[in-house]
């Protein structure tokens, strides 16, 4: 974090001082929602939590050398009051990116933004000192502990801005007031909150209208392949700038494939050149993502040849996101876990199809171990159904279900279709899945484990990824 007294941190959020010595410390350090994170001049934000309150560890980060505790109340320790802590990083995460100088990259999309995210923050870290998000920190929340991470040194910022209705990405937008905004798609996450597509794209175009005119600088980069996306350049005063698969697309994928092991090849196009590229990430689906990044990464000045090298060795940065893991007696494990809406899994089934040709020869089959996509209204049973038909059209050889309703309403759907009898069964729960793929993988099989964060099927990847001829531990991740 940049460097600041105590003093201005009581300007700028608008608080009380409490039991502040007469020569407080400078802050220094991180801010921090986690006491146990806590480190000489760090910040400590005293946030409720759902079964705890960080007023309760005020003192104990103190006691680990936070220079101060932001909180709603006196605590005992040197601390400075508001009103609302979650409001006042914002205020401070604005003050600092003021301070900054830096350009802000900020995106956002019902599907891909963290694989992007990390994509984009590759490349422009091979530019310049950049710092991003770790993990999915993309509320009102994570983006001021993101911004607040950087350094004097920082040149790039790198935001992901999610949205649970309408105004949201404008609020964010306001702490961190970007220069490039990436929208990627508009897709059906989240449409129970929303209500419809229209909807989540009136939301998501929010952050195109927050940019900057194109005479200061401002860049719209938006998806040519998506017409929700591509209607927002009528939104905004940023220069537009198109990616995508699509003849008008200022940055182009061309002749797109997949290697033997469901890695996308293409050639890359760009207004300054062209370079070939695979990627190292699994599934056709992050075509679209290298694009948008590629597109970024070009506006500050990126040759076509170094995007293209820095994508051929970009890897996935936050955990349980396409996580692919080889074990020593031949099963793979694909670790999508973190969380799942209709668009990313019926790409990730598509992904897992790819992947499995190559075992499909030695007898090899491919597993979908799905389960609840969560927050989709009125939908739900018709998305669920529509993936579990999805995994028999595309010759998915076993289709596990793991939970309760929507979980049955995925197997449903795949016994629905009319092909499938026992190639798709329905079990109460992650430890049911596990017990019956030990009992059935064998070498050759491919494992896609997919469902929204809140189900937390990731404990059913990890343990598989653990098993290897009964030898635990005994994995190579790649």
């Amino acid at each position: 974090m940049i460097p600041l007294s105590v003093a201005e941190l009581i300007t700028v959020v608008r608080g009380e001082p409490h039991d502040i010595p007469e020569s407080p410390p400078r802050i220094t350090g991180p801010v921090v929602i986690d006491s146990r994170l806590a480190e000489p001049g760090s910040l400590f934000a005293a946030l409720p939590g759902e079964r705890v309150d960080g007023h309760e560890f005020a003192a104990g980060a103190v006691a680990a050398g936070a220079a101060v505790v932001l909180a709603t109340r006196p605590v005992g320790v040197p601390a400075v009051v508001v009103d609302d802590v979650t409001a006042a990083l914002g205020a401070l995460a604005r003050h600092v990116v003021g301070r900054l100088g830096a350009t802000v990259v900020a995106l956002t999309g019902s599907a891909g933004k963290t694989s992007t995210k990390d994509l984009i923050a590759q490349l422009l870290e091979r530019a310049a000192p950049t710092i991003w998000p770790a993990g999915s920190f993309n509320n009102e929340i994570g983006l001021p502990l993101t911004a607040l991470r950087a350094a004097e040194d920082t040149r790039y910022l790198v935001l992901e801005m999610g949205a649970r209705g309408i105004g949201h990405i404008r609020y964010l937008a306001s702490l961190t007031p970007p220069r490039i905004g990436a929208v990627l798609n508009v897709g059906t996450a989240h449409i129970g909150e929303f209500g419809d597509k229209d909807a989540i794209a009136t939301a998501k175009g929010e952050l195109v209208e927050e940019l900057p005119p194109a005479d200061e600088g401002g860049v719209a980069v938006l998806n040519a392949d998506d017409p929700l996306v591509r209607a927002m350049a009528a939104r905004t005063r940023a220069r537009v700038v198109l990616f995508g698969e699509a003849e008008e697309a200022d940055v182009r994928a061309l002749d797109v494939r997949l290697t033997p092991d469901g890695r996308p090849a293409f050639r890359l196009s760009t207004p300054t050149g062209c370079a070939d590229v695979t990627l190292r990430l699994y599934g056709e689906h992050h075509v679209s993502n290298a694009l948008a990044a590629a597109a970024v990464a070009h506006e500050v000045g990126m040759s076509a040849h170094d995007i293209a090298e820095t994508l051929a060795a970009a890897r996935p940065l936050s955990k349980w996101r396409m996580e692919v893991t080889e074990r020593a007696d031949g099963v793979t494990i694909v670790n999508d876990a973190y969380n799942a809406n209709p668009d990313s899994m019926k790409a990730a089934l598509r992904a897992l199809v790819a992947m499995g040709e190559a075992g499909r020869a030695k007898g090899g089959r491919t597993w979908a171990v799905l389960g609840r996509m969560a927050e989709l209204g009125d939908e739900a049973f018709a998305e669920h159904d529509a993936v579990g038909r999805l995994a028999v059209r595309l010759n998915v050889s076993r289709l596990v279900s793991v939970g309760g309703q929507e979980a049955a309403w995925l197997d449903m759907g795949a016994k629905n279709e009319g092909s499938w009898g026992e190639e798709s069964v329905h079990v109460s729960d992650a430890q049911a899945a596990v017990r019956l793929l030990r009992d059935e993988l064998r070498p050759g099989d491919v494992v896609l484990v997919k469902a929204s964060r809140s189900v937390g099927l990731e404990d059913i990847a990890l343990q598989l990824a653990g098993d290897a001829d009964g030898v635990d531990g005994e994995v190579a991740a790649r």
